[in-house]
């Protein structure tokens, strides 16, 4: 896993070339939100357990049709399996948002899951939709909190969102 201080070091490395302004202003910007960055990441730490209860409660309030025969969380087996994957989608996106690269989420979680979804027949809008659940969540928080980084906070949530829907054409 990447962060953002290694990545922008890396490239200047490879280039062969001392960091520039534009670099400086990217290390500033990281630095600049990283109190904000371990506020969040606390939060979610301490609180995954309910985050992940909170999500799957709103989640299957909005789609009673999973809980029911038929639905994919249908099953103790398959509800444990859901609640495990939000979990998965909260931690790697805590991972993103502390290392400020969000390349830990393709390489962990987008790559390849849309088609492994789809060959078990699991539909991608319910997972889509707790994954927003989890960014709403976080941001309530964000804003009792007072944290005024909220975009970066939400980045790597919106990330995976975008990930998961987008379509190959």
């Amino acid at each position: 896993m990447k962060d953002i201080i290694t990545g922008i070091v890396n490239k200047y490395d490879l280039a062969g070339k001392y960091l520039d302004n534009l670099a400086i202003n990217e290390l500033n910007s990281y630095f600049t939100t990283a109190a904000d960055r371990v506020k969040a990441v606390e939060f979610i730490n301490s609180q995954s357990s309910k985050i992940v209860k909170e999500a799957a409660t709103r989640l299957y309030a909005e789609q009673p049709e999973l809980l029911r025969p038929g639905g994919n969380s249908y099953t103790t087996r398959r509800y444990a399996t859901c609640l495990r994957d939000i979990e998965y989608y909260l931690r790697y996106a805590s991972y993103a948002l502390m290392a400020g690269n969000n390349n830990i989420l393709d390489e962990r979680v987008l790559d390849g899951l849309k088609e492994t979804y789809n060959s078990l027949g699991v539909p991608l809008s319910p997972t889509v939709r707790s994954i927003k659940i989890l960014g709403e969540i976080i941001d309530s928080e964000i804003i009792s909190k007072k944290i005024t980084s909220r975009n970066i906070i939400l980045e790597p949530f919106n990330y995976l969102i975008i990930g998961l829907s987008e379509q190959n054409i």
